[in-house]
């Protein structure tokens, strides 16, 4: 059966996806944006994105189909930009395949991080190639072998121990923020894989504070900006 339409009329698809992701009613994630789309999280330190073999209920995977349930909607988790597990701040997740096709590789992203050290330049490009460390699952190193990888930074805040850095990456690779201050002698304050100070934080002090995207149904330009969280923002001011 085919049916015409007309001028006037109004046609609506609901697409309709089933997940497999166990949701958890009992975890609350704040939400810094929401439409129909798009859903936008602050994603505290300590929780993956995804659930894995060690982590089946306590990801933001788990918060996000609990939440879209309740709502009485049935959709897949799509993350559009994914966060290391203790890595702090904005996480925009696609709530169907369309906005999630329509987003891919859009998102501006700034990051603030806390590093260890006095940073020189204060503003400068980190330009050095990344690879995985033989051997190991997750470490990764600065090689020549390696992908290409270009950090721009800028410090804005100085102590006598740590330096308060902005962030923009023109590439994404693997835990490229932490392995280029690292490279350049600043590694991230409480990074332990990467030889940072862990006296005062229990992980890298590093937050993605920043996302700005173009809807991908609205076209209308997003820009969502929070503060970075209480345990980085402590080793840099003195209250």
């Amino acid at each position: 059966m085919v049916d015409r339409l007309h001028t006037g009329d109004v046609l609506s698809i609901t697409l309709r996806e089933e997940t497999d992701v166990k949701p958890n009613y009992e975890l609350i994630v704040p939400i810094v944006y929401e439409d129909e789309d798009v859903i936008v999280y602050n994603k505290p330190p300590f929780m993956p994105v995804h659930p894995s073999k060690g982590h089946q209920e306590d990801t933001l995977g788990n918060v996000f189909c609990a939440y879209m349930q309740k709502l009485g909607i049935s959709a897949i988790f799509h993350p559009i930009n994914r966060l290391d597990r203790d890595t702090s701040g904005l996480c925009v997740v696609a709530k169907n395949s369309l906005a999630t096709s329509l987003l891919f590789n859009s998102i501006q992203k700034e990051y603030t991080a806390i590093v260890c050290g006095t940073v020189n330049p204060q503003i400068g490009k980190i330009d050095a190639p990344i690879m995985k460390v033989v051997g190991s699952k997750m470490e990764r190193c600065v090689d020549d072998e390696g992908q290409r990888a270009v950090t721009n930074y800028e410090v804005e805040l100085e102590t006598d121990k740590y330096s308060l850095v902005r962030i923009n990456l023109e590439t994404g690779r693997t835990h490229q923020i932490r392995v280029h201050f690292a490279h350049i002698g600043n590694p991230l304050a409480g990074d332990s894989m990467y030889g940072g100070d862990m006296s005062d934080i229990n992980r890298q002090a590093l937050c993605c504070n920043r996302v700005i995207f173009m809807h991908p149904i609205m076209n209308k330009r997003i820009d969502l900006c929070i503060d970075i969280q209480s345990d980085m923002y402590k080793l840099v001011h003195n209250e």
